[in-house]
């Protein structure tokens, strides 16, 4: 709805419910990412001719190292005076009241760089089981990656948090569960950013994969001047790609969006910004540097 320039944001996070049980666009959107990026890695299994017995133990993997991740990240990062008194809060999707009774709430707070790390062990665990080497495997998650950190953030906008700071651009949000002030839909601009990413991480992956195909084709005695060039990535270049923008794009976006927490108001960057360096730094690393030694080797 619009009133003047800017858009009046004020959506039920409930989709419906099942009894007393409330489904909530929040979760829904994360299932929806997941399930994405579960269908965009299936496809490089298959393209790479890995068995399924390989591929059916990493959805949940995945899940389950992204949603603890996750979790813990927000409680331990963000609120850890409450939730290291409030246990099992952290642990259980509900919230104790003070008469003893509880009530379902979902996990409210989940922290996208909780959610990285946990993602990244998770993998480890997964790639020692089934004997496949770890860079292959974060490289093939990296690709799929951005469309479902889109579906997150779209959760965020639906339950109109992670809000940006007051703004009069024309496409300027009302959150009106927080207050009437027009803001930054910084949500918005994260999902739109990550799709972009997911897009060319898709273009690259299938760029590289036609190059492999035709470097792979019988040569039938031609010189080697005139046959295609070999795979152009090295091993790393996905996962590091994907570390590089995302959490540079996350860096930078932070400017335009409200503190999440008060101990955040005295420093000169935010929690966010400070655990997004990090990241960065190891996706150029990866980008740059890793395995580029054993290539040039193989080269020469």
């Amino acid at each position: 709805m619009l009133s003047l320039l800017f858009i009046h944001w004020n959506p039920d996070p409930e989709l419906f419910r099942i009894g007393s049980l409330p489904i909530r666009y929040y979760g829904l959107l994360w299932v929806v990412g997941i399930a994405l990026a579960y269908l965009v890695v299936q496809r490089q299994y298959r393209d790479k001719k890995i068995g399924d017995n390989k591929f059916d133990p990493l959805f949940i993997y995945c899940f389950l190292g992204i949603l603890i991740g996750a979790r813990l990240g927000h409680c331990l990062f963000y609120q850890p005076d409450y939730y290291l008194n409030h246990f099992w809060e952290m642990v259980l999707p509900v919230k104790f009241l003070p008469d003893g009774d509880w009530k379902w709430t979902g996990y409210e707070g989940l922290a996208s760089h909780g959610g990285t790390l946990g993602l990244i062990i998770a993998l480890w665990l997964y790639c020692r089981k089934v004997k496949m080497h770890y860079i292959d495997v974060v490289d093939m998650i990296a690709v799929a990656t951005p469309v479902c950190a889109c579906c997150i953030r779209l959760a965020n906008l639906m339950n109109s948090e992670i809000i940006g700071r007051p703004t009069d651009v024309p496409w300027a949000f009302v959150f009106e569960r927080v207050d009437m002030q027009p803001r930054h839909p910084g949500q918005l601009y994260e999902a739109l950013a990550y799709f972009i990413f997911f897009l060319g991480m898709v273009y690259l992956y299938r760029r590289g994969l036609k190059r492999r195909q035709e470097a792979e084709k019988p040569s039938y005695g031609k010189p080697k001047a005139m046959l295609p060039p070999a795979y152009p990535y090295h091993r790393g270049f996905f996962f590091g790609l994907c570390l590089a923008e995302i959490f540079t794009f996350r860096f930078f976006i932070e400017f335009l969006k409200e503190n999440q927490v008060d101990f955040e108001e005295g420093m000169t960057l935010n929690m966010g910004q400070w655990l997004s360096i990090p990241f960065i730094l190891t996706g150029l690393y990866f980008m740059f540097f890793y395995d580029r030694k054993k290539e040039e080797a193989t080269k020469q």
